[in-house]
């Protein structure tokens, strides 16, 4: 150890020899690099989205060796429930829903933290903040969960690991809320993305769903980190097409009228199944029994359900597949949506941790397929397949469970490359998203919350928060300051190895009497062997602007526009001047702009 602190500081001093040797050049240097707000942003979202990738590969890994574990086979748990003997298939998620439970009791319980399977609810009401441990120890329930036939899907927890890391890292960072919003939204959207392949539907869902803002200073970097994840996803997994359905050209106006009543089914539809959610919860958390025997229960009835339709296990990828494929009788259809409907109800309300999106193409191709099947079955609609109703209906249903839109016309189109139906999907998801709002105004991921008033509570007071936060609240430790009589040299060795652009400038008594600006160094570099001479009091701006602790930060926001420093200087009164702190300016200006887009209204998602 010794012969490596001495080699270290050999370097140490070399490098530092050299800087201030050739410290003109590396002024120009560091002031021609530095980075911006928007670059750091960027740099941040590419990292988590590496993060988000590799997640996803390593859960999907484990989740596979999970199978060959317990169930000594791998592929789609429907197939495999459907080659069981019925005591399997009722015994196998009944054991898994009991072992999943415990792990959540005993880990929760443990860490004294409370379970809470919604991303949004956590990241509302924890500020950006996500607990790790409390991650974890869900990311292994979920893993049992799902190895055993739960109703649910992996996406979940990529998702919530992964915006949990990076939220995480900015806990350790110490940034401000903002910003750690901002890295749990582009922690989302790698995780979506690289679930399912999507890039453009992550950070869709990101930026509606969990940040509730599409301004491009924020959106930019979620897309950054949902195409990062992507890629690093396809590098392991290769470039995948979930679900494949035969091209179909729309061209006539006379079938447009079966997607629009595709539409108000799925819309209908939708509202049940987020009513059915919101009654089984309640019911599940009515019950006298520990988290363990409702999580038992709730496979019991999983099980139960796999003697009469196999497919009811785990997301429900082959059996969207061959909804997707043709015709299939209607009475299997449309028991496999109800069989679906109960097992992904009773699987998330008992408290399952888990994702929902998948269950709900599946039942939105199942509900598709159905309403084909019985418009064909009157002699109508003969020119359209039933995979085009599928198709179209597992986009509808999406749009009816999560009341967005976008999220559901891009992550159908993603998943299917199927540009044709375009038209129709558009149409329907509308629709749907409509009537569904109008049924039910709570989306999946909002009704967690709004339970708790916790959206309500924060976008109500966001402005009135935004109003009471002084500078106090936000002030960090000083930029460190020079003394006057600094030498030129000095103040140069002092920017290099720094990341400001001005540095505070004190008299003997920490009174702030002036700033020195990097660029205005450049300005004296040509006097050669006379800078020996130039001191800090020589080159220093008057201090222009500089806070007080008391202010608040609506009050100081015209000074914060203005201002150039990234660090405006905080003293303890401005008679005085002691310097005693720093602000920095994106921190307040990043608390202010969400302020505003909330506008004091409840987030429509």
């Amino acid at each position: 150890m010794a012969w490596v602190r001495e080699n270290f500081e050999r370097v140490r001093q070399f490098v530092g020899a050299l800087l201030r040797r050739h410290w003109r050049r590396a002024l120009a240097i560091r002031e021609k690099f530095r980075p911006t707000e928007e670059a750091f942003n960027l740099a941040l979202a590419a990292i988590i989205g590496v993060v988000g990738g590799l997640i996803n590969v390593a859960y999907y890994a484990l989740q596979e060796f999970s199978k060959l574990a317990v169930l000594h086979q791998p592929g789609d748990l429907g197939e495999i429930a459907e080659g069981l003997g019925p005591w399997a298939r009722v015994l196998i998620p009944t054991v898994g829903g009991v072992v999943a439970g415990l792990i959540l009791h005993l880990g929760l319980r443990v860490i004294g933290r409370p379970a809470a399977s919604n991303l949004i609810e956590v990241v509302v009401a924890g500020n950006g903040r996500l607990p790790m441990r409390s991650a974890l120890i869900k990311s292994f329930s979920s893993l049992v969960s799902i190895t055993t036939g739960a109703s649910i899907g992996r996406e979940g927890l990529v998702t919530q690991l992964t915006a949990t890391i990076a939220s995480k890292w900015g806990q350790g960072q110490k940034w401000q809320p903002y910003r750690l919003r901002l890295l749990i939204a582009c922690g989302a959207g790698a995780g979506i993305s690289a679930a399912y392949n999507a890039p453009l539907a992550g950070a869709v869902f990101a930026a509606q769903i969990v940040l509730g803002n599409f301004s491009m200073a924020l959106f930019a970097p979620i897309v950054l980190a949902s195409v990062v994840a992507t890629v690093v996803g396809r590098s392991y997994l290769g470039v995948v097409t979930w679900y494949e359905v035969p091209t179909f050209d729309f061209t006539q106006l006379s079938q447009l009228p079966w997607f629009l009543l595709l539409g108000i089914a799925c819309g209908a539809l939708g509202a049940a199944f987020l009513k059915l959610l919101r009654q089984a919860e309640r019911l599940f958390t009515r019950l006298p029994v520990p988290l363990p025997a409702r999580l038992g229960l709730a496979g019991l009835i999983v099980g139960l359900l796999a003697l009469w339709v196999p497919q009811v296990w785990g997301n429900g990828y082959v059996a969207t597949t061959e909804l997707l494929r043709g015709d299939h009788a209607l009475q299997l259809v449309l028991g496999l949506a109800l069989a679906k409907l109960i097992a992904t109800t009773v699987s998330i309300g008992s408290g399952t941790v888990g994702g929902a999106m998948t269950p709900t193409l599946l039942l939105g191709a199942a509900g598709g397929s159905a309403l084909g099947g019985l418009i064909h079955a009157a002699g109508w609609g003969t020119e359209l397949p039933t995979g085009a109703f599928a198709l179209v209906g597992m986009g509808a249903m999406l749009a009816a469970t999560t009341h967005s839109v976008l999220l559901a016309m891009l992550m159908v189109f993603e998943l299917s490359l199927n540009y044709s139906l375009m038209p129709p999907l558009m149409l329907a998801c509308a629709v749907a998203a409509i009537l569904s709002r109008q049924l039910h105004p709570d989306s999946i991921y909002t009704a967690a919350v709004q339970d708790k008033s916790l959206l309500l509570e924060r976008d109500s007071e966001a402005v009135g928060a935004a109003t009471r936060t002084t500078v106090a609240d936000l002030m960090l430790e000083p930029v460190a300051p020079v003394a006057e009589a600094t030498r030129f040299s000095d103040l140069a060795d002092r920017f290099i190895a720094s990341a400001n652009n001005f540095l505070p400038v004190t008299d003997g008594s920490n009174r702030l009497i002036g700033m020195v600006a990097l660029q205005d160094l450049k300005e004296h570099l040509q006097m050669g062997s006379a800078l020996n001479a130039v001191i800090a009091a020589d080159v220093m701006r008057p201090t222009g602007i500089f806070l007080t602790p008391q202010q608040t930060i609506i009050s100081v926001l015209p000074k914060l526009l203005a201002a150039e420093l990234r660090n405006i200087p905080v003293v303890n009164n401005a008679t005085e001047r002691k310097l005693i702190g720093r602000l920095v300016r994106a921190d307040a200006l990043g608390l202010l702009s969400e302020a505003i887009a909330s506008g004091g209204k409840t987030r429509q998602t």
